[in-house]
């Protein structure tokens, strides 16, 4: 990933956000979806980029639809 990448630092802020608006701890988000808390923090952190599929997943566990996390 190229470290000026717009993408994945939208991504990781909008996680962020709307996880703690739903009042959950990366942790929890990340039982939800089925990962690492770490990995989830590397997400909301923007050292990696999730997968389409997981990308789902979190948009759903956060109740929210893909294209709004992106």
């Amino acid at each position: 990933m190229r470290k000026n990448a717009v993408l994945p630092k939208i991504i990781g802020k909008k996680i962020t956000k709307r996880r703690q608006y739903l009042d959950l701890t990366q942790e929890e988000l990340a039982e939800k979806v089925g990962v690492s808390r770490a990995y989830m923090g590397f997400i909301e952190q923007s050292r990696n980029v999730p997968s389409l599929e997981t990308l789902e997943k979190i948009a759903k566990a956060l109740k929210v639809k893909t294209n709004e996390l992106l």
